[in-house]
């Protein structure tokens, strides 16, 4: 807040007195402070209005030290600030955000999700800005306001001028904001907030969340972490690989199975030529907001390690109706350039250990 528009939150013209700061300080806080006022737009003007105050009592000096009537003492120099009263300019500093950690799933960082976030808050105050004080001081009563008192040596006929004890020599004493009872916070409440966390995120990232609503004042910023896929694994690139075995029939038959995906299962028409399938645009987000990658299914057929008699037969059965079929297929072209090789290749067998070669 600059210095025009505090004078102008007390409605005041430049270069206002220090009598006429501290009346409208009065005046506003007699209209404006929530145990007078419960409209919603209390606590925000109140505080808005003793930043003000903080600011044009620094740059008017409003409220320094006086000195002593026919003491003869020089006046005493301000008391630094004590760790009970921050600088005006803490006033007006924003609330820290409450940090959190969320756990999502691989679906649910590559699709988006609304995550449920629910604890206890304790916000600053909004009528005291969390110093816990009123924004004007009264004066200190044990030194009227001088920050010095009068000690009369124990022989009677001789006195000094100290430093007040009560308020340090400052003068003033903060009475306690009566809402926060001078805690400098409001109390503590429980809080349900929903986030929605945007498609594309990896673990160790970071999201800030504003404020708003029930949840803490300074919003939220999470830590993203994911939780271990059962049998999806992903790369830089954003493509997504899943290896899944297959009922090896099916494979050949080239029928239609179930198989995972980030939306959950989908069919899959299976072709006995293939083990590999891609599926453009069903991977993870490459990037924040960019397009999704490939999702790549690795087939592995898999058949019985052990047969019964009648699938035994049944095989049997299959072997002797292909025998011959397809003249043109790898198979046949196979075999026939295996026979060829048998006839013009002969083998030679290694003589056994131990016989001997006639003459």
């Amino acid at each position: 807040m600059s210095t025009e528009i505090a004078y102008q939150e007390l409605g005041l013209a430049p270069g206002a007195s220090e009598a006429e700061v501290k009346a409208a300080w009065r005046r506003l806080v007699s209209r404006w402070h929530p145990d007078r006022n419960d409209s919603r737009a209390a606590v925000e003007k109140m505080q808005r209005i003793n930043q003000a105050f903080e600011l044009l009592r620094d740059v008017a000096g409003i409220g320094a030290p006086r000195q002593a009537s026919g003491s003869g003492a020089p006046p005493a120099s301000p008391a630094a600030p004590t760790p009970e009263e921050p600088p005006a300019a803490e006033t007006g500093m924003p609330a820290r955000p409450q940090v959190r950690r969320v756990r999502l799933t691989l679906e649910e960082a590559a699709l988006g999700c609304v995550q449920i976030l629910r604890g206890r808050s304790s916000d600053r105050c909004g009528v005291c800005s969390g110093t816990g004080r009123h924004a004007m001081p009264a004066d200190c009563t044990a030194c009227g306001g001088s920050g010095q008192v009068h000690q009369r040596a124990w022989y009677g006929w001789m006195a000094s001028t100290v430093t007040c004890g009560d308020c340090e020599g400052s003068g003033r004493l903060a009475s306690p904001c009566t809402p926060c009872d001078g805690t400098g916070k409001r109390p503590a409440h429980r809080y349900e907030v929903k986030v929605r966390i945007p498609p594309g995120v990896r673990g160790g990232d970071l999201l800030s969340v504003p404020g708003g609503g029930s949840g803490p004042a300074g919003g939220f910023e999470l830590k993203i972490e994911w939780l271990p896929h059962p049998f999806f694994q992903l790369d830089d690139e954003g493509t997504v690989r899943c290896e899944l075995p297959v009922d090896g029939f099916r494979w050949i038959a080239g029928q239609t199975v179930e198989v995972p995906t980030l939306e959950g299962l989908q069919p899959l028409a299976l072709r006995r030529d293939e083990c590999i399938y891609r599926l453009p645009g069903r991977g993870f987000p490459a990037s924040r907001r960019g397009p999704r990658g490939d999702l790549v299914l690795i087939v592995r057929p898999v058949f019985p390690s052990s047969w019964t008699a009648e699938q035994r037969a049944l095989l049997d059965r299959l072997i002797a109706a292909t025998e011959g079929a397809g003249s043109d297929g790898p198979l046949v072209d196979w075999q026939r350039r295996l026979g060829t090789w048998a006839r013009d290749t002969a083998p030679v067998r290694p003589a056994r250990r131990g016989s001997r070669s006639k003459p």
